[in-house]
């Protein structure tokens, strides 16, 4: 499809657009004669021209509150040349009007085939400036149909600033697609360039995806961006030109295959490379001079990227890799982690919790190496370092400054010194010679046995007595017997919440975990298990959704009947994906009876629709009686005692599985005797 063809948006887009839900958007289909005619799409799912919808809306006085940020949000969506192909136009304008703001008032102002074609020299100037010879954006089209988006991208640059705007744009093209990327969070990030060092004025990423590890370092002059897809290395390379005053150079190749910084050696390279490829270039790249501690065996791609770091350091050059946990102790790569010890190119190995980054699951480590000097001795130690106990407790977003600070300190120590203060179950600096056998694996948890789960008599004894407390007020709290009703009871009438969201008696959101500031995120996992928050927050621009007590959160998918009314401890957070939150008004709507009987098996099953893979809830079609507030708290109350009573099954459970792991560990290790 062509550019000059007319945007299209669906009934969910037109909906956001206007700041309302789907079914209004049917409902004015149904209603009103003039809305624009579907143009595209299918019969059930059909599209709309962007410009009629507008146009419709702004005679209906719908889109007059609709925020700017909006407005360019769905230009970008409905971009017929895709929304990357739109997002690299609108940064290529905010750069445009960052570097040179005096110039694109008059450009704005001309019509629109004038105003591309007087453009592009200007942009092409701004580019070659920023971003050198060869770079990543020198093709960008600019044909006359994309002006009113470059128009709108700039107005919102003037609303939050350039920099902010794209941030915005890109962290919702990125949030509306998780699967399509693999995205190094922003903790991870800084805590990478935190143990590159602070005095790197060289930096490379031959894996940078959307520049997310290079804008996380501070006072670099020269940053080198490489990528094999040309949409993430366009948008790296404007990501990173409006980040700072750095010299960015962005290439679009595949680094192992096609180095484009082969005669470049920087200060320091961090990377988050893709994992567990096949086909990295085994066959071509036999004889590849960056071999240098061995040539890697087709299913280590990790070391190709390794050595690929190593090859491009200055000499006491600092590469961070996030690599998964099978290259520290895969049979196949142990001769070149032994070369790598030997000769002390490789200085750290940590573990980071699982959730770190993605694939969240798996606890990912982080390499740390250094480009060893040819007369140099090498360490006679490597530091190891495990932090998945200090996530143990509680949410790693609560957890990871803990583990940021652990991992620093421990590595500014090591590379001060040589050496660094053990801490028992955390991390050690351990002899090479211990490591160079016949595995070499470099696992930190095979040496860094954790401290005993009960931490020795003293404190099993407090979790004996706590866990006694607990069953005591379990048993208190049990439910009296189920006494039936003196009568047959009469059918009440019943309502959904979809009736009361539109009548009033409640506000229905749906979580998206994402906003401005630092709120954590009360995820799905959090919700079932009646724990606190612990999800990250994605940034966007959007004021984020926070919890008030008394809101009632309900998981959409899972199957499982679950609802959790929100009290002062975790009042405050946002809540996450595939979580809804109803907000009763308090004048017509108890939580506790609200989320009692959304609590329902048989309500839940009504409510739910099933797919291959998983139960979804559609939480407007569950239902309850319409009752009058006193009686709604009589139900209210009894709903209370019970989630109260599950609270203190679910807290005795956990004291349970300690106590009992604590006695398993410490008559293994002797911390406990027998008797």
């Amino acid at each position: 499809m062509s550019e000059e063809n007319a945007a299209e948006v669906t009934a969910a887009e037109v909906a956001r657009l206007a700041g309302v839900g789907r079914a209004a958007v049917s409902n004015w289909r149904r209603r009103h004669a003039d809305f624009p005619k579907p143009v595209g799409g299918t019969e059930t799912s059909p599209s709309f021209s962007l410009g009629e919808v507008e146009q419709w809306l702004r005679a209906q006085g719908k889109l007059a509150e609709v925020p700017l940020r909006e407005r360019v949000w769905q230009q970008i969506t409905a971009h017929p040349g895709g929304a990357v192909s739109a997002l690299v136009k609108a940064g290529s304008a905010l750069l445009v009007v960052h570097d040179r703001p005096a110039d694109w008032p008059e450009l704005a102002a001309d019509p629109d085939e004038r105003m591309a074609a007087r453009l592009r020299p200007v942009l092409d100037r701004v580019l070659g400036a920023r971003l050198g010879p060869g770079h990543a954006l020198a093709e960008v089209p600019l044909r006359p149909a994309a002006m009113p988006l470059l128009r709108a991208a700039a107005e919102l640059g003037a609303e939050l600033g350039a920099r902010e705007a794209f941030e915005f744009l890109l962290g919702r093209h990125l949030d509306a697609n998780p699967r399509q990327y693999t995205l190094t969070p922003d903790g991870l990030a800084a805590l990478m360039a935190a143990l590159a060092g602070p005095a790197v004025r060289t930096v490379l990423d031959p894996a940078c995806g959307t520049g997310t590890l290079l804008r996380a370092v501070s006072g670099a002059t020269a940053l080198h961006a490489q990528d094999s897809s040309p949409e993430l290395a366009a948008l790296a390379a404007l990501r990173l030109s409006l980040h700072g005053p750095a010299a960015v150079r962005a290439v679009a190749a595949d680094s192992l295959r096609a180095d484009a910084f082969a005669q470049d050696a920087v200060d320091a390279v961090l990377c988050h490379p893709p994992f567990n490829e096949r086909n990295w270039g085994h066959e071509e790249l036999a004889y590849d001079p960056r071999w240098e501690y061995g040539f890697p065996a087709r299913t280590e791609s990790e070391l190709a990227w390794v050595q690929h770091a190593l090859a491009h350091l200055r000499e006491g050059g600092t590469a961070v890799l996030l690599m998964p946990p099978a290259v520290a102790a895969r049979r196949s790569g142990r001769r070149i982690r032994a070369d790598l010890l030997r000769r002390g190119a490789l200085r750290a190995v940590v573990a980071l919790p699982a959730g770190a980054a993605p694939p969240y699951g798996i606890p990912l480590h982080l390499w740390v190496l250094r480009r060893p000097a040819p007369q140099a001795a090498p360490p006679a130690g490597l530091l190891l370092v495990d932090t998945a106990a200090l996530a143990a407790d509680g949410g790693l977003r609560a957890a990871w400054p803990a583990v940021h600070d652990t991992v620093e300190g421990a590595w500014n120590a090591y590379d001060a010194a040589g050496s660094a203060p053990e801490v028992p179950g955390v991390s050690r600096v351990v002899p090479v010679i211990e490591l160079l056998d016949d595995d070499v694996d470099l696992t930190p948890a095979r040496h860094l046995p954790p401290p005993a789960a009960g931490g020795g008599p003293a404190e099993l004894s407090a979790v004996r007595e706590r866990l006694g407390e607990t069953l005591g007020r379990a048993v208190r709290l049990t439910p009296p017997p189920a006494a039936p009703p003196a009568r047959a009871a009469a059918r009440l009438p019943l309502t959904t919440i979809g009736e009361l969201a539109r009548a009033g008696a409640l506000e229905l959101h749906t979580g998206t975990g994402g906003g401005s500031g630092t709120a954590p995120v009360l995820t799905e996992h959090d919700v079932y298990a009646g724990t606190g928050p612990s999800g990250t927050l994605a940034p966007t621009a959007d004021a984020p959704l926070l919890t008030t007590p008394g809101d009632v959160l309900v998981p959409l998918v899972g199957g499982a009947a679950v609802a959790r009314v929100v009290d002062e401890a975790t009042a405050g957070a946002v809540p996450g994906r595939g979580v809804a939150l109803l907000r009763p008004d308090p004048a017509a709507l108890d939580p506790w009876f609200l989320a009692g009987f959304v609590r329902g098996t048989a309500n839940n099953r009504r409510a739910s629709s099933h797919a291959s893979t998983a139960t979804r809830l559609d939480v407007r079609r569950l239902r309850l009686p319409r009752l009058p507030l006193a009686e709604q708290e009589r139900y209210g109350t009894r709903f209370r005692a019970l989630a109260e009573f599950e609270d203190a099954l679910r807290l005795a459970g956990r004291l349970g599985e300690q106590l009992v792991q604590g006695f398993h560990d410490g008559l293994s290790d002797g911390t406990v005797t027998p008797e």
